[in-house]
């Protein structure tokens, strides 16, 4: 992937591309699904592909590497379902997670803990803005390093860390 961040042209090939996809699909359902739900994480991450594909010749690997480029699309995309991950993070807050399949003996301390700690996480994440929630979940589920944020999300590097601290900040005051 060094290749692709370093030569422009190269990613403009069809069958490069496929390496690029090869090398970053999974990481990039995995993010989306922990932002939405698994069901809309395979769509969204094949539609991300799909513009990447399509955008290809305007990627420049001056402002960032692939795999940035990639998350930016993927966020993109999350961005349009935001109303309704907010409206899942108001409702499971307000609900606590939804009931399991499984065994009912240890699952039932299991759920306990769990919906305490769900309800207040839900709740702190929708209360912090659009952009401290991307980069806090950027950061959080994409592993991503602030400087892969902020080509991620187009915004300087300081924006990142600035939108980080007070996403913190807010976190800390409702989780304690």
């Amino acid at each position: 992937m060094a290749r692709l961040r370093a030569n422009k042209s190269v990613i403009t090939a069809p069958d490069v591309f496929e390496a690029v996809f090869e090398a970053h699909y999974e990481e990039i359902r995995r993010y989306i699904g922990r932002r939405l739900d698994l069901d809309v994480a395979e769509d969204l991450a094949a539609e991300t592909f799909l513009i990447a594909f399509r955008q290809r010749a305007r990627f420049d690997g001056a402002v960032g590497g692939v795999r940035p480029w990639l998350y930016g699309i993927a966020t993109n995309l999350i961005g349009r379902h935001r109303r309704a991950e907010v409206r899942k993070y108001r409702a499971l807050a307000r609900t606590g997670p939804p009931p399991d399949d499984e065994g009912h003996d240890q699952r039932v301390v299991d759920r306990i803990s769990a919906s305490v700690t769900v309800d207040r996480l839900a709740g702190a994440l929708a209360r912090l803005s659009k952009g401290e929630r991307d980069v806090v979940l950027l950061v959080a589920y994409g592993g991503l390093g602030y400087d892969e944020v902020a080509a991620a999300l187009r915004i300087a590097p300081g924006t990142v860390a600035s939108r980080l601290s007070r996403a913190r900040t807010k976190l800390r005051e409702v989780l304690g």
